[in-house]
């Protein structure tokens, strides 16, 4: 079972790095927010007296990197379910499940892969570099967050048949989970209508995470953040499997 976990494995990861489309447009977006977010509003939010933005900044965008790829990864399994490359899968003497848990993990080393690039660019805007704990610590809910997000996208590309509606759902559900993460603004202050949205977010976990292990301030115990982003990530996985065994070859 290994050697298919690594065919398949490979096989995303060859597949991202072939397209060079792709590879430019999925390291872009996230630049594109440290441009937009970090130059604009890193003056605003040194005078309010919260510190440096890009350090703030930092886990938010690898968050989105991971978020969007890892989502969007689901689009790779629509095209193949209609170019018939999983039906050829399906029938094969190897169960389903090591096939979605390839692909996932394909998925997610790919957007750890970008999550790293992007990563080491805000840290250097920022001045700040985490020591080795920190570093752990950020590789580990930012590997929960890429494996949440790839068997979401899973889900979506199992239970759809049209491209151009995925891109609309995708869209349309990707835009409140990023803003609704604290990837942007802090969580502190907000409105008790904003921190329940928030907090019935997955992603606002991963990314409280990511940078209590950048800066040591945590809103949520990490411990209660990695506990929530564990068994979202397993519910998820599960409703992927589901979904994933109702594909018909």
């Amino acid at each position: 079972m290994i050697d298919v976990l690594f065919c398949l494995w490979l096989r995303q990861v060859r597949g991202f790095l072939r397209a060079r489309g792709r590879v430019v447009s999925a390291f872009a977006q996230p630049f594109i927010f440290l441009v937009a977010l970090g130059l604009g509003f890193a003056p605003v939010f040194r005078k309010a007296g919260e510190g440096d933005y890009f350090t703030f900044l930092a886990p938010g965008v690898i968050g989105a990197g991971i978020l969007f790829n890892a989502i969007y990864s689901g689009a790779d399994l629509l095209w193949d379910r209609q170019f018939g490359f999983i039906k050829e899968t399906l029938v094969s003497p190897v169960s389903r499940h090591w096939i979605l848990l390839g692909r996932a993990l394909g998925v997610a080393s790919v957007a750890l892969i970008q999550a790293l690039v992007v990563g080491m660019t805000c840290l250097v805007l920022s001045a700040t570099w985490p020591g080795l704990g920190q570093c752990l610590t950020i590789f580990v809910f930012a590997l929960l967050v890429a494996l949440l997000f790839a068997f979401f996208g899973s889900i979506l590309g199992s239970v759809m048949s049209d491209a151009q509606s995925f891109s609309q759902i995708v869209n349309f559900t990707v835009t409140p989970i990023f803003y609704l993460s604290g990837a942007v603004f802090p969580l502190e202050g907000q409105s008790s209508l904003i921190r329940g949205l928030a907090f019935c977010n997955p992603l606002t976990y991963g990314i409280d995470g990511m940078r209590g292990g950048l800066s040591g301030h945590y809103i949520i115990a990490p411990s209660v953040s990695f506990i929530i982003l564990a068994f979202s990530t397993l519910v998820t996985a599960c409703i992927a499997q589901y979904a994933f065994s109702r594909i018909r070859p």
